[in-house]
């Protein structure tokens, strides 16, 4: 699992094999057809310097040298190894090497924040109790925080990329992995409970990269990917580690940390190497759009740039609109964007938009939907509306069902929960007997996510769990944090509304806002502009709070963690005066 720095250049993007859309039984089996070719993955640094080609040849020898390495441990097929998941060529040769091995591999999340070594030993000890691995494989960067996070479990072998490139590898005949195996566990991102592993197949894993390759992104032969999603996300690994192998597709990556820091990284990155497909939440166009200037844009040539995936529920549209305007003098077009919706419970993707139709929205009245929850077409009497993005139909093979509270299915225009049905569909959570036997008997799951389907397409509303229930109302809580939002000062994702004491007459909404805005008259201003303006609009008081930045917490995916945020409000309700007292 060692590093190939630069001493060659970057993987080409044309190819000498055939372009097969994932058609494979197994990751093992698309990773050898892969390895014929010339393309592979390329790593970047903070400057967009590059520190490190992987060929799929040579990520295929490394794998098989790095699976006869576990086996001499005595692990036995189906054991897990955790994977820290920083952005490098080790955790991919980990990853396939456990594939070659017959292991269950762990992607495990980095800490991506300053000061968060003790939330993120803490999380950590729960999901190592969670997933019981026989073996962790991290960089040396990160081995201190595992070593605290492991002790006293000394069953457990601990190895740096290092020490584990050191141990000794044995001619081990390696398994043939079956469709049945479990590939990897994917944790979720954590929005409404604390993640859970999901279970997924090697036929789960190759029939979503089929649908998501060829019917989904519509990938072509000499596209070359761009991303910078951690690889512990579902997003990430699955959209721009394994997709792009599975179709033979060299691949350039940026850390999530670097492009946080520098984010027009990302753009740059795209235009030097005439990338053509990328993805990212809302928040990483929304960092684009306000760290950019015109002169830096006048350099870029983004007209290569034809699949801009963005997914995220919901999405927000005039985000998308302020993006695809602020660059279009860069070559992009607004109709590569690529809404879709997806979660680790179907290894990735359930639907996308339609290629080259860019964000489509459907405009409906709020006070109906929020009522009766129907989307209806604003009226004559409308008093406000909101709107939504298409994230498509389902994927060929797979199904989307809209269902009331009983389960039953709903019409077209009713807002519901979003089921989901088909072959990438997880096995269940692990150690989870009733997920399992659910969808086992079922085959069906419901996401937690609602939504309604117009003329079969998907409009995805909100989490079930984070809307707020207010005197017969359903407010979608984006909605007002999109309010906070058109403050100059406050990003996107930066705001998070939650409700508390819902089911009481004292009910009211908190809304709590990191900014950097020191000046208290200021402060004080933007808390009394967004009191007025959300009480005009949505006819309720709302108490509105200013955070230090770095204040709300995030899922894995960077998402605002509505339902911790209020955990956290509940639970430090008599200290919390103390801690944003300034902001009075």
């Amino acid at each position: 699992m060692g590093k190939l720095f630069m001493s060659e250049p970057a993987t080409n993007s044309v190819n000498s094999l055939a372009m097969r859309y994932a058609d494979f039984p197994s990751l093992v089996d698309a990773l050898d057809y892969a390895a014929q070719g010339d393309t592979g993955m390329n790593f970047y640094d903070r400057r967009n310097q590059p520190v490190c080609v992987l060929k799929y040849l040579t990520l295929k020898q490394r794998a098989i040298s790095g699976a006869r390495r576990l086996l001499t441990l005595g692990l036995k097929k189906g054991d897990r190894v955790a994977l820290i998941a920083d952005t490098s060529a080790g955790f991919v040769e980990a990853f396939f090497a456990c594939q070659y091995a017959g292991l269950v591999a762990v992607p495990l999340a980095i800490p991506m924040g300053v000061g968060q070594r003790d939330s993120y030993t803490a999380k950590l000890k729960r999901l190592i109790a969670s997933c019981h691995p026989s073996a962790i494989v991290t960089s040396g960067e990160w081995l201190p925080l595992i070593a605290s996070a492991t002790m006293g479990k000394s069953a457990m072998h601990i190895f740096s990329e290092a020490d584990f490139n050191a141990l000794p590898e044995d001619d081990i005949p390696l398994p043939v992995p079956s469709a049945d195996d479990i590939a990897y566990l994917q944790y979720t991102s954590g929005s409404t409970c604390f993640p859970r592993g999901v279970i997924i197949t090697q036929r789960a894993v190759m029939a979503n990269l089929r649908v998501i390759s060829r019917d989904g992104i519509g990938l072509r032969a000499g596209d070359r990917c761009v991303s910078w999603l951690p690889f512990y996300h579902d997003m990430g690994l699955v959209g721009f580690v394994l997709t792009p192998m599975a179709t033979q597709l060299s691949v350039d990556y940026l850390r999530a940390q670097d492009f946080a820091m520098r984010p027009m990284q990302w753009l740059k990155l795209i235009a030097k190497n005439r990338g053509t497909v990328s993805v990212a939440p809302p928040f990483g166009y929304d960092l684009c759009l306000r760290r950019s200037n015109a002169k830096t844009l006048a350099e870029l040539d983004l007209s290569s740039w034809r699949v801009a995936g963005v997914g995220a529920e919901p999405i927000p549209a005039e985000l998308l609109n302020q993006f695809a305007e602020h660059i279009r003098h860069s070559g992009f077009d607004g109709k590569a964007f690529m809404p879709c919706y997806g979660l680790a419970e179907n290894t990735l993707a359930v639907s996308f938009s339609d290629s080259g139709s860019g964000s489509q929205t459907n405009t409906v009245d709020r006070d109906i939907l929020e009522y009766d929850g129907k989307a209806v077409t604003p009226g004559k009497k409308t008093r406000a509306v909101s709107t939504f993005v298409n994230c498509g139909k389902a994927l060929p093979g797979h199904r989307i069902e809209i269902r009331n509270e009983s389960g039953q299915p709903l019409p077209e225009r009713y807002v519901g929960h979003i089921c989901i049905s088909g072959p990438s569909l997880m096995n269940g959570y692990f150690c989870d007997d009733e997920s399992q036997h659910h969808i086992k008997m079922t085959g069906w799951m419901d996401t937690g996510d609602l939504g309604y389907l117009l003329d079969g397409y998907l409009y995805v509303t909100g989490r079930k769990k984070d809307l707020i229930i207010i005197r017969g109302r359903n407010i979608w809580p984006q909605d007002i944090e999109c309010v906070a939002e058109t403050e100059p000062e406050i990003c996107c994702g930066d705001a998070v509304a939650f409700v508390v004491e819902e089911h009481s007459e004292a009910a009211k909404v908190i809304l709590q806002i990191q900014c950097k805005v020191g000046s208290p008259e200021r402060r004080v201003q933007i808390i009394r502009s967004l009191s007025k303006r959300i009480q005009s609009e949505f006819g309720i008081l709302v108490d509105v709070e200013l955070l230090p930045p770095h204040s709300i917490p995030r899922t894995s995916s960077g998402k605002p963690a509505r339902a911790e945020a209020k955990k956290r409000w509940l639970s430090s309700f008599d200290l919390y005066p103390q801690l944003v007292g300034f902001a009075q």
